[in-house]
């Protein structure tokens, strides 16, 4: 008599798979790809944003050229100063937005403005992930949890300028923290086509390759601090009790521009004495780190952008660069920040 020929209707067949999968998890616990968390591809990353920073920037410039900007004020900073809001802020935030969350699936995103809408992403232009400037200079990669990836965009750094036609303090920024740390950052100035950015241990763009060490900082006289438009006289107040009144000034518009002066060494540090975003510094964290340079708050503490958290940073703000002597500066200035940071808020 030959072997049986046994078949099993698909219920059977399904009710015997999975009975041979619970054993095998019995007998050898979960294998690793059954619970394996999503991850995304940092250089993947990178590339995208390099991209989609572009994207932003050319919405931005076109609408500054078109006159076509619609601005309206939608608040004050602290020191008084108008927040203003136009159709380039927000064009450009779509695009970026969009375009990753179309690339990059469940990456959580923070943005400065919020003014989506549903969309077909069918209708979104992809986005690359390989691009060739990035491919020449960065070699390695690394795959991080989907989970501890937060993407921070600033989709047009100084707005109040951008009104007033300043196009050189105008950028458009994205950053991405890994658990909080900022790792990649790009900085891009739309009126110039300048793109600056960073992986920190990986590399950076071309253009920061000769961006000048401060070294000689301890001897070079005045110092050059390099501060906020909207609150350059307190600052320079500041600056002059902490570091001598030969302390130069120099106000400037946008985060991003002034930290990419003090990485040029064309100013010694950047100073803000109050409240700032997280958006409008993580990207300049970024850079500044992966060309060892620092960013702290005024108490001396790193910043963390984690998803989820406070967008505000309180606590002020320096910038230095390689070589210069961070907490030398900040020991100076913390001792007269305070002061002039309760006197700001005692006015508003």
């Amino acid at each position: 008599m030959g072997p049986a020929n046994i078949k099993l209707n698909p219920v059977g067949a399904a009710m015997f798979l999975a009975v041979a999968l619970c054993l095998i998890i019995y007998a050898f616990g979960v294998p690793n790809w059954f619970n394996r968390e999503p991850s995304v591809s940092m250089k993947e990353l990178l590339s995208a944003s390099i991209e989609l920073a572009r994207r932003g920037g050319i919405k931005v410039k076109d609408i500054r050229l078109q006159n076509a900007l619609e601005e309206k004020e939608k608040g004050k900073t602290a020191e008084g100063a108008k927040e203003m809001l136009t159709r380039g802020d927000m064009e450009s935030n779509r695009a970026i937005v969009y375009g990753m969350s179309k690339a990059f699936t469940g990456v959580q995103i923070i943005s400065e403005e919020t003014d989506l809408k549903p969309v077909n992403f069918k209708i979104i232009e992809d986005v690359s992930k390989k691009l060739e400037e990035v491919e020449n200079i960065i070699k390695g990669d690394e795959m991080v949890p989907r989970k501890d990836i937060a993407v921070w965009v600033d989709p047009l750094d100084a707005t109040q300028e951008y009104t007033e036609n300043l196009q050189e303090y105008v950028t458009v920024m994205i950053c991405v923290a890994v658990k909080g740390s900022p790792k990649i950052g790009v900085i891009y100035k739309p009126f110039l086509d300048q793109t600056a950015w960073a992986w920190v241990g990986y590399g950076h763009s071309e253009n920061l390759g000769n961006s000048k060490n401060a070294q000689d900082s301890k001897v070079k006289a005045p110092k050059k601090i390099i501060v906020s438009r909207s609150h350059s006289g307190p600052v320079e107040k500041i600056a002059k009790k902490a570091y001598g009144n030969d302390t130069q000034i120099v106000p400037a518009g946008g985060a991003g521009y002034k930290t990419l002066e003090v990485i040029k060494g064309k100013a010694d540090a950047y100073v803000h004495i109050t409240l700032i975003k997280k958006w409008d510094i993580c990207a300049g964290n970024a850079v500044l780190s992966a060309l060892n340079g620092k960013m702290t708050t005024l108490e001396g503490d790193t910043i963390d952008y984690k998803a989820g958290g406070d967008v505000k940073n309180h606590d002020g703000l320096l910038v230095t660069a390689a070589g210069n002597d961070h907490y030398e500066y900040l020991s100076k200035l913390s001792k007269v920040a305070e002061e002039a940071k309760k006197s700001v808020s005692s006015k508003h």
